[in-house]
């Protein structure tokens, strides 16, 4: 299997989403929820879209 580093942007995204997962879980600022367990489906989503930047090439 080969790695490739993600793109500026998708590690930005990557960046943004985990960093909203830690704002909402520690409530720092009033987000509203949608969805039952949102920091943990933030954090997962997170982690899925830079694990995507690594495994294909060109994203």
């Amino acid at each position: 299997m080969r790695l490739n580093p993600p793109t500026i942007a998708i590690f930005l995204i990557s960046l943004t989403l985990a960093i909203l997962a830690l704002v909402t879980k520690l409530g720092f600022v009033g987000v509203p929820r949608y969805l039952p367990h949102q920091e943990f489906w933030l954090a997962i989503t997170a982690y899925i879209t830079l694990m995507v930047g690594n495994l294909v090439r060109g994203v």
